[in-house]
């Protein structure tokens, strides 16, 4: 039995050895699993650092490398404050398609060209520093090819022209880049390139005189006037490039050489080439404003042109009330500048619009009556069936606010010879043009002139007022026209408040036909029951009596008491 006890123990003792070993072990292997991680931690950080800043430097490459002259304030500003790296590539993306000339083409011509030339620049005129670094490198990527270009690669003996004050000297390397016109520059348009130390580097000259090399030296290099005595030397020197008219008694100078000109044309080629409402266009690519708001509303309503083609209207709302007057000689009027642009689904551009909203005007006595109205502004546009996306940018000229509206829509698809209607209208006006000249414009839909009410709410004793045009309807082998039926009905949630049928005969209706289109006009006076504030919505049932089909275009709209 003794023998069996001493076993025991030993046993005991050995597992007791067996359990702490392992245990040391686990937690051994424990603080070796935590060192490895921290390990892992020290080395992957400073790889990550470096990894993400030389991501940053892809985005700063291309605003300090890439488009450093054609950027301007505003996009710049813009881009240094987005966050995120998809807010960058997307911002980039919109940087290239405010530019493209073509957006229905799949290659952006502008961003093509634009870097063409940077590798142009990088091959010709290197010389120490990158090409594009260069001044006529700058020149060059901005403006493009000049139409004429005087070249005098190893200066030497020059006969000045007359306007330069004539004479002979001995000149630096220098170039005359002519261009025939240049978008916001101007015409006739001449640029100085000069290289005083001949290592191939050209700077802009800002005065003829600088490429000059006899310039500093006393009694050389003399202009006709000052070899006859009729000027000085020194003062060509101590003008700081500019040509005193001193110099020029004998000979009229150009205008593009006088000092202020030249100034002006050197201010000229610094800025980027202009977008009109740039401010606006970079805007459109923000999600939101954080400053004061605009705002405003847009309705978008669709005719049929052809089966794959629809003519789309944008039509937005200003209330007078959001939007500053300016007193001018005792008129008030306001202005708002609009920008827009439509995306496809596919995310291509698929156009733009800009213009400018001038509200009415108005006298101090009509001002606060004034304030009271709202203006509108159309714009139409052909579009093929699809899905869409229009982001508008407005901003008031007089106050600053400014309002970004993005507003998705479906372009629908009209099938030949099958009953369908255009978008229903609610109209402010409906004013046909009867045998008036048509013209093309703001609110023309046939021969009627249409102005939508966009914010959809009325006020008791206003007239709802309906526009709607009706495609392929059958015609009726008897009369050899369309016979249809056309009702409406006015709800309030499941509640019919209002029904009538169309006959055309009263003054509140008309029925226009023309071939197979129809157009279908009804003004609905807002009183008794429909006078009650809510929202409610208007159907029209359009029923073909020969073909049987039935088409119920429909609208929402809101009644108010204020």
């Amino acid at each position: 039995m003794k023998g069996y006890v001493v076993l025991f123990k030993k046993l005991m003792g050995l597992a007791l050895v067996a359990f702490l070993a392992l245990s040391a072990g686990r937690v051994a292997r424990a603080q070796d699993v935590q060192d490895a991680k921290q390990d892992k931690k020290k080395q992957k950080d400073p790889n990550a650092s470096k990894k993400k800043n030389e991501l940053k430097s892809v985005y700063k490459r291309w605003l300090e490398e890439d488009v450093p002259y054609i950027i301007t304030d505003e996009e710049r500003r813009a881009f240094k404050m987005l966050k995120t790296d998809e807010e960058r590539d997307q911002f980039i993306e919109n940087f290239w398609l405010r530019r493209d000339p073509d957006p229905d083409t799949p290659e952006n011509e502008y961003k093509d060209q634009y870097y063409e030339r940077i590798q142009y620049a990088n091959e010709k005129f290197t010389s120490g520093i990158p090409g594009w670094k260069t001044d006529r490198g700058r020149i060059y990527i901005m403006f493009g090819k000049a139409d004429e270009i005087e070249s005098h690669p190893a200066g030497g003996p020059y006969e000045r022209p007359s306007y330069e004050g004539g004479g002979e000297t001995s000149t630096f390397p220098f170039e005359v880049w002519w261009y025939r016109y240049i978008e916001g520059v101007g015409s006739d348009v001449e640029i100085e390139f000069v290289d005083p130390s001949g290592s191939g580097e050209y700077h802009i000259a800002r005065s003829p005189n600088e490429k000059d090399a006899l310039l500093n030296v006393p009694g050389a290099g003399l202009t006709l006037a000052e070899s006859l005595g009729l000027a000085n030397k020194a003062d060509r020197i101590t003008g700081f490039g500019a040509m005193s008219s001193t110099n020029n008694q004998l000979f009229g100078t150009r205008a593009k050489d006088q000092p202020f000109e030249k100034l002006q044309l050197l201010a000229d080629l610094q800025k980027p080439p202009e977008i009109k409402f740039n401010d606006l266009r970079v805007k459109a690519d923000l999600p939101e404003i954080a400053t004061d708001v605009l705002p405003f509303s847009v309705r978008t309503d669709f005719f049929r042109i052809s089966s794959d083609s629809v003519a789309t209207s944008f039509t937005m709302q200003f209330d007078h009330t959001d939007i500053s007057f300016k007193d001018i000689g005792g008129i008030y009027s306001g202005q708002v500048n609009i920008y827009a642009k439509l995306i496809g689904l596919s995310g291509r551009r698929a156009g733009q619009f800009e213009d400018t909203v001038t509200t009415a005007r108005y006298t101090s006595d009509q001002l606060q009556a004034g304030q009271q109205q709202r203006s509108i502004y159309q714009k139409n546009l052909a579009l093929p069936p699809g899905r869409y996306k229009i982001d508008v940018v407005a901003r008031d000229t007089v106050s600053g606010k400014t309002g970004i509206l993005h507003h998705s829509f479906e372009v629908p698809r009209y099938q030949e010879k099958s009953l369908s209607s255009s978008s229903l209208i609610l109209a402010a006006s409906i004013e046909p043009l009867d045998n008036r000249i048509i013209p093309a414009g703001q609110f023309i839909i046939g021969r009627y002139k249409v102005k939508p009410f966009v914010s959809g709410i009325y006020k008791p004793g206003q007239n709802l007022a309906l526009f709607l045009q009706v495609y392929d309807a059958d015609m009726d082998q008897a009369t050899l026209l369309p016979a249809l039926r056309v009702e409406y009905s006015v709800y309030r949630g499941a509640e019919e408040i209002v029904h009538t049928v169309e006959d055309g005969k009263t003054k509140l209706g008309v029925i226009d036909m023309k071939g197979q289109q129809l157009t279908v006009a009804r003004a609905i006076p807002i009183t008794g029951a429909l006078a009650q504030p809510g929202t409610y919505t208007v159907k029209v049932k359009v029923t073909d009596l020969v073909s049987q089909k039935v088409i119920t275009p429909q609208a929402t709209f809101n009644v108010t008491s204020k």
